[in-house]
Order: C-alpha cells, then sequence, then structure tokens
C-alpha cells in the first residue's frame, strides 16, 4: 500500500511548484539546508520548500511555527519589499514568525545565520503535549 502526502489546503499547482523548488535549491538555500536538515540545528525540525495556504517557505519549523526565507536581491526592490512585509503581517496574524536572510548573510556568515535562527528554539511550542504539537504541523 502506498503512503499518500496529506497536503492540506494547497492546491495542485502549488504542489508541483514546491516539488520542483525542492529540486533546485538556491546556492545560499543548499547551504542552509545541509545546515537544518535532519535536526542538526538545537534539535529543531525543518522542512525545505513547505507549501501552506498559497505560500511557499523556504524553510518552515512546524513545533516553533517559524518561517525562514533566504532573499536574494530582487526583494530588496521596493514593490517586492511590500509584498513581502505584507505577507509577513498575514503570516504573523495566522500565528508564523518570520525571519528573512540573504544570500549573502547565508554564504558569508552561516554561524551568525544560524544563531539567529536558534533564538527562536526557546519559544514555547504551540499547544502542550505530544498531540497538541503534531496539530500545528
Amino acid at each position: 500500500m502506498e503512503r499518500r502526502r496529506h497536503w492540506r489546503g494547497v492546491s495542485s499547482e502549488l504542489r508541483e511548484i514546491t516539488q520542483g523548488h525542492r529540486q533546485n535549491l538556491t546556492p545560499a538555500e543548499a547551504v542552509l539546508w545541509e545546515a537544518l536538515r535532519g535536526q542538526r540545528l538545537a534539535g529543531m525540525r525543518f522542512r525545505c520548500q513547505h507549501a501552506w495556504e498559497t505560500f511557499i517557505f523556504d524553510f518552515y519549523c512546524p513545533r516553533h511555527r517559524l518561517i525562514v526565507e533566504v532573499d536574494g536581491g530582487y526583494h530588496q526592490e521596493p514593490d517586492q519589499a511590500e509584498k513581502d512585509q505584507m505577507r509577513d503581517l498575514y503570516l504573523s496574524n495566522c500565528g508564523f514568525v518570520t525571519l528573512r536572510v540573504t544570500n549573502e548573510q547565508v554564504l558569508g556568515e552561516l554561524p551568525a545565520v544560524l544563531e539567529q535562527i536558534q533564538a527562536y528554539a526557546p519559544r514555547p511550542p504551540c499547544g502542550t503535549g505530544a498531540k497538541a504539537s503534531r496539530a500545528c504541523e
């Protein structure tokens, strides 16, 4: 019997895009993913290129509802910066925390980036107990 993934509220188009992104990470995303995968950072479990509603998060830690976005240069453009700010506000209102880092920070200052991410580990997970924390994922 084949195990099927459950994609809550995610369109098939977004699912395909997400899978493509996972297979074609930017150099900075690949470096950060190597540092995060397998609970290597403070036992935090991350998902790479995670889809939620109409969004794709570069990295997502469900236990802490932490989104890490690795931004390229186009995120400095005024229109894109405004879109990012609106997206982050919406996600904040949904209970997520978004941490934005640049490609340059990941490639040149990885230990500092990992410290920033790890600072979110002490945040209490949503809910309590095994069933409640699984519900947040």
